[in-house]
């Protein structure tokens, strides 16, 4: 077998390895629950020693990030792709009831996510981090796609919007989580509302 055959077949095996880790973890999460599962219980899940899991995660927190992360980027990208043409509130309403319902599908470990992404650090969880950003300079297209059509005003920076309709989903977010909204009052009138006072300072 040549080198470069070689190396292929490491990097196959390491992704071979971390994909069962990633199933091992979500099926424990999801089942037993964030706070009682271990790491020792997600690689006898794997069938992989208890040192390889650190391999692709350095604790816990970080492999919650390693099973967020492709189900958080699948969310938004098929929103986008979906993207209706109409105003700003009603694309923007569209692509976070895409996320919402993706977190509604295991609100348990949606809640363990949420709580821990502020201030995580991990290499996973700087991975969740750059599909955020990157969710920043989509939803700030949208606000520039507006202010082209005379929806909002040039005056103001597009990212520093996207940022700002970015922190009203969030809060919303962890007022379903926390239980003070069902998940629906959350997106309406909740984000809805709040998106729409937003917007009465962005006006031309």
């Amino acid at each position: 077998m040549s080198k470069v055959s070689k190396t292929r077949t490491r990097a196959d095996q390491k992704r071979d390895t971390r994909e069962k880790i990633r199933e091992a973890a979500w099926e424990l999460f999801t089942t037993v629950g964030y706070d009682a599962t271990t790491t020792k219980a997600i690689a006898e899940r794997a069938g992989v020693a208890a040192g390889t899991v650190f391999v692709h995660a350095p604790d816990k927190e970080d492999l919650l990030h390693l099973v967020m992360h492709d189900r958080l980027l699948r969310a938004t990208e098929e929103r986008f792709e979906r993207l209706p043409d109409a105003p700003l509130v009603d694309q923007l309403m569209f692509v976070f009831d895409g996320v919402f319902r993706m977190y509604a599908e295991h609100p348990g470990v949606a809640a363990a996510f949420v709580q821990r992404v502020p201030m995580a650090r991990g290499p996973n969880a700087q991975r969740v981090s750059a599909v955020t950003y990157a969710f920043f300079g989509r939803i700030a297209a949208l606000v520039a796609a507006a202010q082209a059509r005379g929806e909002v005003t040039a005056a103001v920076d597009p990212m520093q919007c996207a940022q700002n309709f970015f922190a009203l989903y969030f809060m919303a977010l962890l007022g379903w989580l926390a239980g003070y909204a069902t998940l629906e009052t959350a997106l309406e009138p909740g984000l809805r509302n709040a998106l729409l006072l937003q917007m009465r300072g962005l006006r031309p």
